[in-house]
């Protein structure tokens, strides 16, 4: 298991998504700045992060190790309060990015690949793809 304090996964997870959404709203077209900040935030906020964990969890998408890491992260001890969220959904947001840290750092590009393709389809699907796609 990955000895790398899970606040820090979570953070270094959440700057490894931003990238993702940024590179993915741009390949789509999208290039008007305030209108990339929109429709990222459909992608990076702790809503539809949570909602998306809960589906790998019930899913039962993780191995035993990422599981760990992921439950290691949402029962971190928060010293700063969410914001616009409720702190269940928070959690859960920090655990998802804290794997997405920990793929990451552990090099594990397909499988950091494969859950980021899964997490697109999640939130096109949520936000429909249109509205995703039009500027």
């Amino acid at each position: 298991m990955s000895l790398t304090p899970s606040s820090v996964l979570a953070y270094l997870g959440d700057a490894v998504m931003s990238l993702q959404v940024r590179e993915y709203l741009i390949e789509k077209g999208h290039v008007n700045p305030k209108k990339l900040l929109d429709k990222s935030i459909l992608f990076v906020s702790a809503v539809s992060q949570a909602q998306f964990m809960k589906l790998v969890l019930k899913e039962d998408l993780l191995t035993e190790e990422e599981y760990k890491v992921y439950r290691r992260a949402y029962n971190h001890k928060f010293t700063s309060k969410a914001k616009n969220v409720d702190i269940k959904s928070y959690k859960y947001s920090t655990g998802l990015e804290a794997l997405w840290g920990y793929w990451y750092q552990q090099k594990e590009t397909d499988r950091l690949t494969q859950m980021w393709d899964k997490y697109k389809a999640v939130v096109e699907e949520k936000h429909e793809t249109i509205h995703l796609l039009q500027e």
